[in-house]
């Protein structure tokens, strides 16, 4: 499945009307549910709201992605709407906002759609392209100018490909880095941050391999050569991602928002010499460029989305599983008089509360247990555990 066809002509919006970020939302969750993609308002705007208080999703360059994946979602969207006068969205540069991109993937998603949605990130690194699109008046010219795009996309990636090899051959002494790049839903800023540092590393000349933990998984996996063999390590993350790998490494430890605006700044960085070396045991040499593990805040924001990325399962199983013991009760019939056991009555739907329950009980244990695990590694998966059952 392409862009093209999770950006429906019916999910488009080519004069947003909203001049604040409230407003812009607004607009734009009241377009998926005309559209017929979601079946909630609420509840898929409060996925969008709750991504958003994590960190702006206003990109930048005039561009917002919000994002959500939750069971509102019918099917999976890419909502395009186009500003004329520019949105105070609250973007990370501090500049207006023109094109948004709002992606709607249903739980479950299949990799065929994530895909689809990590080329819509890296087409976004083009700025011949966005603008492009900001000169587009009718929803068939933007279909058309992302068909185009990604038709072009796949023959320079095979073409890079086929020449990357050969040129790492013919120059050795070329600067390699690795890096990382992960964010809390792994859908957007996941994959802006690996082209943005991909992109910027060509233009400096410099080798680099980026590996991806997003919602498909990890891809581009670094090896224990690839490690090895480069000079500095580059993380932009804002979740957990596997550090002990680079014990020993120099290496520059930011938000993945960073990867995206400031690529050129976190390769030069990872290259400087300077960087903090990172050790595995947790304890780190001094540098003028900061801790390798990040700030305290970031330590702990990453420490909490570990716990909360792990315990959402649970939420979201439980959730539905007693909301199938209710449907069920309701539709072979309780007494009025019993209606206080709605969700128990029938052997059935008992039997779906049981399961929805058993995963209610889980999430605390989860939720801790991961924060824990995410602190002190696996030691700490005992303790958090413990605590959270006790709690």
């Amino acid at each position: 499945m392409n862009i093209k066809d999770l950006m429906v002509k019916e999910a488009m919006i080519m004069d947003l009307q909203a001049t604040d970020k409230k407003g812009a939302i607004d607009e734009m969750v009241q377009k998926m549910f005309d559209a017929g993609r979601i079946s909630d308002i609420d509840t898929y705007k409060e996925g969008i709201l709750a991504r958003e208080a994590q960190t702006s999703t206003g990109l930048g360059d005039g561009i917002a992605m919000p994002h959500a994946k939750n069971s509102a979602v019918k099917e999976a969207t890419v909502l395009f709407a186009k500003s004329q006068k520019g949105v105070d969205y609250e973007a990370l540069d501090g500049q207006p906002t023109y094109l948004f991109f709002m992606i709607a993937a249903p739980e479950g998603a299949n990799d065929t759609h994530l895909q689809a949605l990590a080329a819509l990130s890296r087409l976004l690194i083009d700025a011949d392209f966005v603008g492009k699109l900001k000169e587009a008046n009718t929803p068939e010219e933007v279909q058309d100018l992302f068909q185009t795009a990604e038709e072009q996309k796949e023959a320079e990636e095979k073409a890079e490909q086929e020449t990357q090899a050969a040129e790492a051959s013919a120059h050795p002494e070329r600067k390699f880095v690795v890096a990382v790049t992960a964010c809390p839903t792994g859908i957007a800023h996941t994959y802006m941050a690996e082209d943005a540092l991909k992109k910027r590393a060509k233009e400096m000349g410099v080798e680099i391999k980026v590996e991806t933990n997003g919602s498909e998984g990890i891809k581009n996996r670094l090896t224990a050569e690839d490690i090895a063999r480069a000079e500095g390590v580059i993380v932009a993350a804002d979740k957990k991602v596997e550090m002990n790998r680079f014990d020993g490494k120099e290496l520059i430890n930011r938000p993945v928002s960073d990867g995206i605006r400031k690529p050129e700044e976190l390769i030069n960085l990872a290259l400087s010499g300077t960087a903090p070396v990172f050790h595995g045991d947790g304890k780190e040499s001094s540098s003028e460029e900061g801790n390798a593990d990040g700030t305290i805040g970031q330590r702990i924001y990453k420490d909490l989305m570990n716990g909360v990325s792990h315990m959402l399962p649970f939420v979201i199983g439980g959730g539905i599983a007693i909301a199938l013991s209710f449907m069920i009760d309701q539709f072979i019939g309780v007494p009025h008089d019993q209606l206080s056991n709605l969700g128990n009555y029938n052997q059935a739907a008992s039997w779906f509360n049981q399961i929805g329950q058993a995963a209610f009980g889980f999430m605390l244990p989860v939720l801790a247990g991961f924060i824990a695990s995410s602190i002190g590694d696996r030691p700490g998966l005992i303790v958090g555990f413990a605590a959270g059952a006790l709690a």
